[in-house]
Order: structure tokens, then sequence, then C-alpha cells
């Protein structure tokens, strides 16, 4: 996989600071971790969570990352969890925020607040937004799956797609199967579009705006397996010919 920025001049003097929002496991986490250690153009400043006993911690402060927890617990509201949470975010001095499993709907007024935030979420966008997505396209009998990041919006899972990454459903497949099968291709699609933003190849500017080369997306970037870069999907340019 190329550790390298596609662009060959891009006037970056240091590297996109990036802040991870944890509530589970930290696999893609893990896969930003391994991405920084490979030489990528990135460094993570921070990893937070809503969860004291998050494995994802855990994760973190192995590769020495500091990693905070605020509880819900300790506050009256969920306004006020946030306001606390949020807060902590922001003394680590983030360029970008990444959801990597992050359980929570994140309020309005907290949503680009500090810096632009990306979501990680198993299902090709727009179809099933929320939980249990590997269930939901069994039962819609869909013959493809995926994963997918957006611009994180105050509608939950309803912001711009950035890229995508599919994968077929098999016969035998049950839900288990295909979360299985789906990680690693989250791990390929969530390091590209990290590394894509610290090259700035990708910009995210404005409330919900998303810029590929200097033009507006239109259709969803695919991460390529053979370089780990995004490009834009076969046949399609993708962003605008204005």
């Amino acid at each position: 996989m190329a550790n390298a920025c596609a662009s060959a001049d891009l006037g970056i003097s240091a590297k996109l600071r990036v802040a991870v929002l944890v509530s589970g496991r930290g696999s893609n986490l893990a896969a930003l971790i391994e991405a920084r250690r490979a030489d990528g153009p990135f460094e993570l400043v921070g990893v937070f969570s809503d969860r004291a006993d998050a494995p994802a911690l855990d994760r973190a402060r192995e590769a020495g990352i500091p990693a905070f927890h605020v509880a819900r617990c300790d506050h009256e509201s969920e306004l006020g969890f946030q306001r606390a949470f949020f807060k902590q975010v922001a003394a680590a001095s983030p360029d970008l925020i990444v959801c990597a499993g992050f359980m929570r709907v994140i309020r309005r007024r907290f949503v680009d607040a500090i810096a632009p935030m990306i979501n990680i979420h198993p299902s090709l966008l727009p179809r099933h937004r929320g939980l249990h997505t590997h269930q939901a396209v069994l039962n819609a009998r869909e013959p493809e799956h995926g994963a997918s990041v957006h611009r994180v919006t105050p509608e939950l899972d309803a912001g711009p797609v950035i890229a995508q990454v599919g994968m077929e459903v098999r016969a035998d497949d049950d839900a288990g199967s295909l979360s299985r099968r789906l990680l690693p291709l989250e791990h390929l699609l969530l390091v590209a579009c990290v590394r894509a933003l610290a090259c700035g190849d990708l910009l995210l500017p404005g409330a919900a705006g998303v810029l590929w080369r200097g033009l507006p997306l239109i259709q969803p970037l695919r991460p390529d397996p053979s370089t780990g870069n995004l490009e834009p999907a076969a046949g399609d340019p993708g962003h605008s010919s204005e």
C-alpha cells in the first residue's frame, strides 16, 4: 500500500492532526495507528471515548497516543456530557475528527464546531442508516454490501458520502460473516480517506462541502486496493466538470 501523498506538490508543511472518537474495540483505530506507523501523512493527537472499558482506549495507550474517557453518568444531561466531551477533544487542537465506532448521535452544536468530522459506517449509504446494517442487508436480499465514509452532519448517517467500498453478499452469509468480511475493507476505506485529507486531495469546506482535487465531489470515491489511494469510480470523473 502506498504511503506517500498522491499529489506531487501539496505545500503542506505539517501533518494533519487527527482526533478519533470511539466506543468499542477500535479495529478502525488500529488501522489508523498502523498507517501512521508506516509514515502516514497524519498524526493521531488523541483518542476519546464515552466508555471507560472501551478496548480502543487500551489500543491508543499501547501506541503512545493520549487517550481520554468522559463518563455520561457524571453529567445531568446528554447536552452537558457532550459539552464536556468535546471540550476535551478541542484541547487536542485537531484538524480533523474521525468517528470510528463512536456510538452516539452528536448534537448539532458540536458538529464541525472544532474541526470537520467524518464517520465510517458499515453500509452503502444512503441505504441502511443506523444500527444492525448487516442483518438489514440480508433481510432486504441485497446482492451487495459495503461501507461508507461520510461527512458528519446533524442528521444521523445522512451527510455527504465521500467514499465507499463494496463486496458481494454470498448465499451462505449471515450477519456475522458479513461483518467479518467487511471489516478489512472498512480499514482500507478509512485509511484512504484520512490519507487523502492529509494530502490535500480531499477538502471539507463549509458545513457540508466535499471537494476532490479542488472540485465538488459528485459521486463517492473508491479505494484502490493495490495503492490504498482514493480514485473516482470506474467510468466516472469523480468531480464536477465545471
